[in-house]
């Protein structure tokens, strides 16, 4: 029997998770199958259990049903526990297992694919929503020399760093208080690129060297173009996407995929 797996959204038809996990399964010779499900905003619980039991073996999880699959899973890993959110499920002996591969994903990429090593590196996150809640504990476990977490509502970039306070020393303001400060890596994690909102940050804040990392793919935004102005090493949220999925990939298979060649095969296209 193939085993099948699905990434459940909405909307969910512009998904690339489908195509990157049938690569995936042809390249390890895993017999899978992995279908693209539109869950209605009110059924998601519905949708996933009816997956569950027509044989489903797991499920990626996309906007903006994470935070409620993080209170669906019976048991929880330590990441998704302190992002608060989930967006791989694992069935197995009837429990549903929640894990979040978003930050392993980005984190993976900075270091294998952009080869820049995050130890010892003045890290900036910007935004204080779900997607810099995923990637705070995989930052800190690479060991930067700091995190500082700056987001237009400053209240709630603090918010974040006092929870994530137990995992290493977290910094947070708004905008404005991020000073005189310059940083070697940047992550964009806001969702601003998709209205082409500028961010107000300050060019100074981009250190000699700098690597820029939208966690948005697929277009230009305007921290991206600020960056290049600045000459600022930039790198789009794709490679993300390819390294959360073989992330999940090996959660479900226990093999971990060759994402090189996925990659530039997405990027061509």
């Amino acid at each position: 029997m193939t085993d099948r797996y699905a990434v459940i959204g909405h909307p969910i038809a512009h998904s690339k998770s489908p195509q990157i996990h049938r690569r995936f399964a042809l390249q390890t010779g895993q017999d899978l199958s992995y279908e693209a499900l539109l869950a209605p905003l009110d059924g998601f619980a519905a949708t996933l259990h009816d997956f569950m039991a027509a044989g489903g073996r797991g499920a990626n999880v996309t906007v903006p049903f994470k935070e409620e699959a993080f209170r669906l899973a019976d048991r929880l890993s330590a990441r998704a526990q302190a992002a608060g959110a989930v967006n791989t499920l694992s069935f197995r002996q009837g429990e549903i297992h929640g894990d979040n591969t978003d930050g392993a994903g980005l984190v993976r990429d900075i270091s294998v694919n952009l080869g820049r090593s995050i130890k010892g590196q003045r890290v900036l996150l910007l935004g204080a929503g779900g997607a810099a809640r995923g990637s705070v504990l995989p930052l800190l476990q690479e060991q930067p020399a700091c995190l500082v977490i700056a987001n237009r509502t400053a209240a709630r970039a603090q918010q974040l760093a006092r929870e994530m306070g137990a995992h290493g020393h977290v910094q947070a303001g708004g905008f404005a208080e991020l000073g005189n400060q310059s940083f070697d890596l940047i992550i964009n994690a806001t969702a601003a690129g998709l209205s082409d909102a500028v961010l107000e940050i300050a060019d100074h804040v981009f250190a000699p060297g700098c690597l820029a990392y939208d966690m948005l793919y697929g277009r230009q935004t305007p921290f991206m173009a600020q960056a290049r102005r600045v000459g600022a090493q930039v790198a789009d949220g794709l490679g993300m996407l390819v390294e959360q999925a073989a992330e999940a990939f090996w959660l479900w298979r226990g093999l971990r995929p060759e994402t090189a060649a996925v990659l530039a095969a997405l990027r061509q296209s």
